[in-house]
């Protein structure tokens, strides 16, 4: 396994690549109302990006046919957008997007409700984005992968929560990804040494329900298998002397 430790100017690209795709999410997260369709969702998230002459990541990535991965409800990751697809009053949509700036990547997903909304999908969304934020004091020279997993387990765990095992960050870069696997749960091997000039995308992917997934007959589409809730929340991650730095950020925007 060879993980790439960026340079100066390669930071500097993906910075950027980051800073555009958090406008992009702030923009998709303006416009998701009742009546919008998935496919409205991903047309604008390609019109932000391409508008500021970058690149989606996922468009025709491996087959994916679109550019912004729109994932509602119970579904976890990887949907599908759709002229047929509505979004309503009080579903929770998961967006994932990525940026290509001069050839470096950037990846980051958020998951918002509509209108109003259940006090558990309130409390999952945040508990999801909470995760992020307890796997970041792990991300520090010395520790290792799996003390990012450990992070996220036993916030979510703590809080009666399925943590996703299906499915795990990685490294990104030049390319989308990149090693390492990025699990977000405990694991039996450490994993990498973290040191500083990494990048990774953690994204926890977590549940109201059961840990386990399916996936449909789209092949892309991954769903509960017990058909509860699920959030996702990532961000592009640096890896400092200090403390690691969310590079999928803009000044004045909320994370």
């Amino acid at each position: 396994m060879a993980i790439a430790i960026k340079s100066e100017r390669e930071i500097e690209l993906m910075r950027e690549a980051g800073r555009i795709l958090a406008i992009t999410h702030e923009e998709l997260k303006k416009a998701i109302k009742p009546g919008i369709t998935t496919y409205d969702i991903d047309k604008l998230g390609e019109e932000v990006i391409r508008s500021y002459g970058c690149i989606p990541s996922f468009l025709n990535y491996n087959g994916y046919p679109a550019s912004i991965c729109v994932s509602v409800n119970d579904e976890v990751v990887h949907g599908i957008p759709s002229k047929n697809r509505y979004i309503k009053e009080g579903d929770i949509v998961s967006l994932d997007a990525g940026v290509i700036y001069k050839g470096y990547h950037s990846d980051a997903a958020r998951t918002y409700g509509v209108g109003d909304i259940s006090k558990e999908a309130e409390f999952l969304i945040e508990s999801t984005r909470q995760c992020f934020f307890e796997a970041l004091k792990a991300a520090v020279p010395g520790n290792y992968i799996r003390d990012i997993g450990i992070a996220v387990e036993r916030y979510a765990v703590a809080r009666k929560l399925g943590v996703v095992v299906d499915l795990v960050g990685h490294g990104v870069g030049a390319k989308l990804h990149e090693d390492p696997e990025v699990p977000n749960f405990e694991t039996k091997r450490r994993g990498a040494k973290l040191k500083p000039g990494m990048t990774l995308a953690i994204e926890p992917m977590i549940t109201l329900g059961d840990y386990e997934v399916d996936w449909l007959d789209d092949d892309w589409t991954v769903v509960t298998s017990d058909g509860s809730l699920a959030a996702h929340y990532e961000n592009t991650v640096l890896i400092t002397e200090g403390e690691p730095e969310i590079l999928s950020k803009a000044e004045g925007l909320e994370l």
